[in-house]
C-alpha cells in the first residue's frame, strides 16, 4: 500500500486564527507563495507599512517622478523575514527580469516591475510587499495542527479587489467563518 502523499498549500490563503499570540502574525492573512516538504514562504497581505510606491521609488531612482495617480500605491509589510527585500503578486501573464510562475499569480522579485508599475504600463493587479513570512520543514504543518490558522484557496479578488482591512474577513468568509465569534482559547476535542 503506497503512503498518502502530502498535501501542500501553494496559493492557498492562511487565516491567523483569535488566540495567534505571535504580534508578527496576530490577525494577518497570508498568501503562500510556496509550500512543500523544505517549508514554506507567504506575504502577509492585509498589513500595510505606511509606505508607499513614491517612497521605495525615491531610492531605487530618485531623479525620475512618480505619476502622480500612482504615488500613493501602497506598499505592504509582507513578513518579518528579510524586510528590505520587494515582492510584487500579479496575474502570471505579465512577466518580468525576476518573475515565478505560481500558476494563476506570478511573484517578481526585479526592480523592474516597479518602474513598470511606475509608469503606467505594468500589471493592472498588483500586489507590492517588503519581507516575507516563512517556516521550516514541518514547522507550518505543526502551527496548522496546533490551530494558529486556518487556510482555504487563495481568491485573487480577494488579495487585488479589497481593502486590505476587509481581506481577513472575506477570507474566513470564504469557508463559512465569521472570526468574531470563534474563541480565542485552544483546545482539542
Amino acid at each position: 500500500m503506497n503512503a498518502p502523499s502530502p498535501s501542500y498549500l501553494k496559493h492557498h490563503f492562511l487565516i491567523a486564527m483569535p488566540h495567534m499570540a505571535d504580534p508578527n502574525f496576530a490577525q494577518t492573512l497570508i498568501y503562500l507563495v510556496e509550500h512543500n516538504r523544505d517549508g514554506a514562504m507567504g506575504l502577509i497581505v492585509n498589513r500595510p507599512s505606511g509606505l508607499n510606491l513614491a517612497d521605495v521609488l525615491d531610492q531605487l531612482r530618485p531623479d525620475e517622478p512618480v505619476a502622480l495617480d500612482r504615488q500613493h500605491l501602497p506598499i505592504f509589510s509582507g513578513g518579518p523575514v528579510h524586510t528590505d527585500r520587494g515582492f510584487v503578486l500579479h496575474p502570471s501573464d505579465a512577466q518580468f527580469q525576476a518573475t515565478v510562475d505560481l500558476g494563476p499569480l506570478g511573484v517578481t522579485t526585479s526592480q523592474d516591475i516597479l518602474f513598470a508599475i511606475a509608469d503606467g504600463y505594468g500589471p493592472h493587479q498588483h500586489f507590492i510587499a517588503l519581507g516575507y513570512a516563512g517556516w521550516e520543514a514541518g514547522q507550518l504543518e505543526t502551527e496548522l495542527i496546533e490551530n494558529a490558522w486556518l487556510s482555504c484557496p487563495a481568491q485573487p479578488h480577494i488579495l487585488f479587489d479589497m481593502p486590505a482591512d476587509q481581506r481577513l474577513t472575506a477570507a474566513a468568509a470564504s469557508l463559512g467563518v465569521d472570526l468574531r465569534l470563534l474563541s480565542s482559547q485552544v483546545g482539542h476535542a
